[in-house]
């Protein structure tokens, strides 16, 4: 028995990493796959591996008419949606005193409220089809890697956000997941790994100096869709990590009080020296223009 065979499953940021490779992998198992998100062409690429049934729809999650468009879009064309994951975002590093303001905004607007508008606009049909939603939060909500305060804020934000509505939804049938991951080997962390700085601070971190293979997380995230479970932590240690979150922010302080100033330094020349485009330049997917390369985690 195959439990996702025929259901409409709705990915933002589905263009590429985790996105796409979750549609792929749905596909397999009868999923009917809407992916929205931006990059067109690669889109069309991911629809076409999914499958006659999948459609692609291009869509900027931090635009409300375009991503209402795009919703309109897939009932137009199935008729219901049993499954959304919220997953498009983006990451930019710096430290808050030498990043660009707008910069470190635009990640709240996409990987804050675009998870926000996504979930606004599809539940009218999850809670006709009494489906499920996924959103994709981070490990960044629980342990907060200096240099990421934009991206924790966010991922935090949606954790929040989907532990209060599982509450608020359950007794209507809808049933929510959040997603905690550390780093997977997608073209966003590859990406922030290049940065001539903040690359070295995340993998000089205990808690964040590996990365995973984008298989092994795919693997979870579609179990945790077929099971429409309440949490998918990848690797499954983030749970524990959860328990003892009180303690996380004297830990990260204490190892990252030599690293820090070091990179703190770094990080402001290197504005100095490269101007704007030091701490204006996000890596991820749903809020990206096609010129930027626009990947996700």
């Amino acid at each position: 028995m195959r439990p996702l065979a025929g259901q409409v499953v709705l990915i933002t940021g589905a263009s590429r990493g985790i996105g796409a490779a979750v549609a792929r992998k749905l596909a397999t198992e009868g999923a009917k796959l809407a992916l929205v998100g931006l990059e067109p062409g690669e889109l069309k690429q991911v629809a076409e591996d999914c499958g006659p049934d999948a459609g692609w729809w291009e869509a900027d999650v931090s635009d409300t008419d375009a991503l209402r468009t795009a919703v309109d879009g897939v009932i137009e064309r199935y008729g219901r949606i049993d499954v959304v994951m919220a997953n498009a975002g983006i990451a930019a590093p710096g430290f808050a005193r030498s990043m660009d303001p707008a910069t470190w905004e635009r990640v709240l607007e996409v990987d804050l409220l675009g998870v926000w508008r996504t979930t606004h606009l599809t539940l009218p049909y999850l809670l006709e089809s009494k489906g499920y939603l996924l959103l994709v939060s981070s490990l960044a909500a629980i342990v907060h890697i200096p240099g990421l305060s934009a991206y924790n804020a966010a991922k935090a934000g949606v954790e929040a956000m989907g532990d209060t509505l599982r509450p608020e939804l359950k007794h209507l049938g809808v049933r929510v997941g959040v997603a905690h991951m550390t780093f997977v080997d997608t073209d966003m962390v590859r990406g922030a790994d290049e940065h001539p700085v903040f690359g070295k601070v995340r993998t000089g971190m205990p808690l964040a100096s590996k990365t995973y293979p984008l298989e092994f997380a795919v693997d979870k995230f579609a179990d945790g869709i077929r099971k429409r479970s309440r949490t998918v932590h990848v690797p499954g240690w983030i749970g524990a990590m959860k328990v003892l979150r009180w303690a996380i922010p004297h830990f990260i302080e204490l190892g990252s009080r030599f690293s820090v100033p070091k990179a703190d330094a770094a990080a402001l020349a290197d504005v100095q020296a490269r101007g704007a485009e030091a701490s204006s330049r996000p890596t991820g997917a749903g809020g990206l223009a096609d010129s930027e390369k626009a990947a996700h985690k």
